[in-house]
């Protein structure tokens, strides 16, 4: 299966780097947001990565206006029907998804695969709102999608075997990404893993073994880690963090998916991390560590 048109619903930090992504592997883009305002300002975020990537000569101006011209500005839903694949990424709200998946059932032919970027969410559960829960699929891209090349393939309970054989080519042949099969299971296997890693970071900080600069260079410079736990609970956005070990907490039962306090804290006091300038760490508008 040729995948040429793809749509991506929702232009917050994933939605901007999968359809900049997808732009730049020659697919043409349909981009979603609920408003105007929100589409102009996803639009001026993917033009701001591209003109930083520019400036480091990764890119010339050419390529720039191409990438920028794959990617259609859409607020309506009925306008996906042409797509091949449409992949959603608002924010973890399992309410928010299904609406939006009943919507595109509405929009979409039954070949067309509905893919979640969800993180911790149940696919079967998505899927439920669809009338043909088959071709309902996960595809966890992680943070940054332009340069991490694994991407997660989520089997609901019930995708059939030709979504995942199509999603599967769509990610290893179409982005050149790697992709790795997973049975349905809260927080998936990174999100799962690497939020434990930060949770564990999150107690070593309270119990003042070592600073937070500390615990992140002993990460990231012991074991090669390309940012420190804390700095990724920072570029993840903090309440997201939270949100997903609260999830896991939930389903699984055991205590080690229990949101450390000083997570907790950090969320009530709006400091979210890069999304905000200011975490464990501050950052520019840009998203770099002042």
């Amino acid at each position: 299966m040729n995948f040429k048109k793809v749509g991506v619903i929702g232009g917050g930090t994933m939605g901007q780097g999968i359809a900049e992504m997808l732009a730049k592997k020659g697919i043409e883009v349909l981009l979603v947001e609920k408003t105007p305002e929100k589409l102009d300002n996803a639009w001026s975020m993917i033009e701001t990565s591209l003109d930083k990537q520019m400036e480091k000569w990764a890119l010339t101006q050419a390529e720039k206006k191409l990438i920028l011209g794959k990617i259609q500005k859409v607020t309506h839903f009925a306008e996906l029907g042409s797509c091949d694949l449409v992949i959603e990424t608002i924010s973890e709200d399992p309410e928010a998804k299904k609406e939006v998946f009943a919507q595109l059932d509405q929009v979409c032919s039954s070949s067309v695969i509905l893919a979640s970027n969800t993180s911790t969410l149940s696919l079967t559960e998505l899927a439920s709102s669809t009338k043909y829960p088959e071709r309902v699929i996960g595809l966890h891209f992680i943070y940054p999608v332009s340069k991490i090349d694994l991407v997660e393939i989520i089997r609901g309970l019930r995708t059939s075997d030709k979504t995942f054989d199509q999603t599967k080519n769509f990610v290893e042949e179409t982005v050149e990404k790697r992709g790795i099969m997973v049975y349905e299971s809260p927080g998936f296997v990174t999100s799962r893993i690497i939020c434990l890693l930060i949770n564990e970071a999150l107690h070593v900080l309270e119990e003042g073994v070592a600073s937070a600069e500390d615990i992140d260079d002993a990460m990231r410079v012991g074991y090669q880690f390309q940012y420190g736990p804390l700095e990724m609970a920072d570029r993840f956005g903090l309440d997201s963090v939270n949100a997903a070990l609260e999830r896991m907490f939930r389903e699984y039962g055991e205590l080690k998916y229990r949101p450390a306090i000083i997570l907790k804290k950090m969320v009530r006091a709006g400091s979210l991390g890069v999304k905000t300038g200011e975490g464990f760490f501050k950052y520019d508008k840009d998203g770099d560590r002042i």
